[in-house]
């Protein structure tokens, strides 16, 4: 990750919407690192309770929605750039593209009155045309809504972002975990160029200390350009698994396989049915200005997959979200499969009573169930060389 030097950067306040999303949740935490002060925009301040970097001391959280243009301009005072990482997918009356052009057309007005000096944007890789879906669509309309108020716009476009907790990179993981052989959409063998979630945050921190990317369209990705059913060979050899049997047919729309994901995966299917749309699109970089004026080394797929996959192993090791797997603020489904037992028994006692009473349990005071067994558990892991 590029750190800027922390008297330099700390003079800037950053403002971050999408803050309680996937990249905005991680790359509010790459900016303090690097020595920013960041600002973010929240509608519900308490989602952001959990995470480990709330309490920093150069973060600020303003409550606000970005459909009120005033009140944004007024949190976007003094702020040196903006990130916008707000998608919708999912609206309410009318579709998540019109609710898109509408929420950014807000920023970008409130930004202007603000004079900030830039608006940094994360979208879609995909050549624009009569076959480009309207998921990717738009994402472009987007860019041109932030464009329309004059403000110098950075767009960062990106394909599938390899990382715990990215929807379309846990659609891949739970297929081929729970597929050994898949009668899938043809899409699979559509081309694409996936990043790791850590070298996009590395490109979209860095930019704010290159001034030649104001203005600029950054397609970024990594090495390999390979199509999906690659990319499901990849995974399931960094899973251990067998060799997936892929059959694609040429029958299942765009609806049939959202239907598809959410079956076998929990991916709902008002968030599958945007991505299944898009995954019909070619998305590879096609302009090298991103490596031209920051260059970096990312990492392949099968190194960016290992990582992620380590981190989720991890998580069943390390009790910390902070330290390993996925990040508060995630979805229910990221990091793997986890099956729950939960019981409940009502209780005539009140909490203090009750939680003294559980505090006791063990050591010397015994169990209440198999007191014996665990007795003897004792005695064993003593005979080892335990405690």
């Amino acid at each position: 990750m590029h750190s800027t030097p922390l008297t330099a950067a700390s003079t800037s306040t950053i403002f971050v919407t999408g803050a309680t999303g996937y990249v905005g949740g991680r790359l509010v935490p790459a900016l303090l690192e690097a020595g920013y002060r960041v600002r973010c925009l929240v509608r519900e301040p308490r989602k952001l309770d959990a995470r480990p970097w709330r309490q920093h001391e150069r973060l600020e959280v303003v409550a606000g929605s970005l459909d009120e243009p005033e009140s944004v301009a007024e949190a976007l005072s003094s702020c040196r750039a903006a990130y916008y990482l707000v998608h919708s997918m999912v609206a309410t009356g009318g579709t998540y593209a019109d609710r898109d052009r509408e929420l950014a057309g807000n920023f970008a007005q409130a930004a202007r009155a603000a004079g900030v000096g830039r608006i940094i944007y994360l979208g879609g890789l995909g050549e624009m045309g009569p076959d480009l879906s309207e998921h990717l669509r738009s994402r472009r309309q987007v860019e041109e809504q932030l464009a329309a108020s004059g403000v110098p716009v950075t767009t960062f476009r990106a394909a599938m972002i390899i990382g715990s907790g990215s929807a379309s990179f846990e659609i891949l993981r739970y297929l081929v975990e729970r597929l050994p052989i898949m009668v899938t959409p043809k899409w699979v063998t559509t081309e694409c160029q996936p990043v790791a979630i850590a070298d996009v945050l590395h490109w979209l921190v860095r930019c704010l200390e290159v001034p030649e990317t104001a203005g600029k369209t950054l397609e970024i990705g990594g090495p390999d350009a390979l199509p999906y059913r690659e990319l499901m060979r990849v995974m399931a050899e960094e899973l251990g698994l067998p060799r997936r049997i892929i059959l694609p047919v040429p029958v299942l729309t765009p609806r049939l396989s959202s239907l598809w994901i959410n079956l076998v995966t929990p991916v709902s299917y008002r968030i599958a049915r945007p991505l299944a749309e898009g995954l019909k699109n070619r998305v590879v970089v096609t302009d090298d200005t991103t490596q031209r004026l920051m260059p970096h080394e990312a990492l392949g797929a099968r190194e960016a997959i290992h990582r992620a996959l380590a981190k989720i192993e991890r998580q069943a090791v390390e009790t910390r979200w902070s330290v390993a797997g996925p990040v508060p603020g995630d979805p229910s489904w990221a990091g793997g499969t986890v099956f729950t037992d939960e019981r409940t028994v009502e209780i005539e006692a009140d909490p203090a009573s009750v939680y003294a009473a559980v505090c006791r349990i063990g050591g010397g005071n015994g169990w209440y169930a198999g007191d014996v067994l665990w007795r003897l558990r004792g005695w064993m892991d003593t005979l080892m060389g335990g405690p």
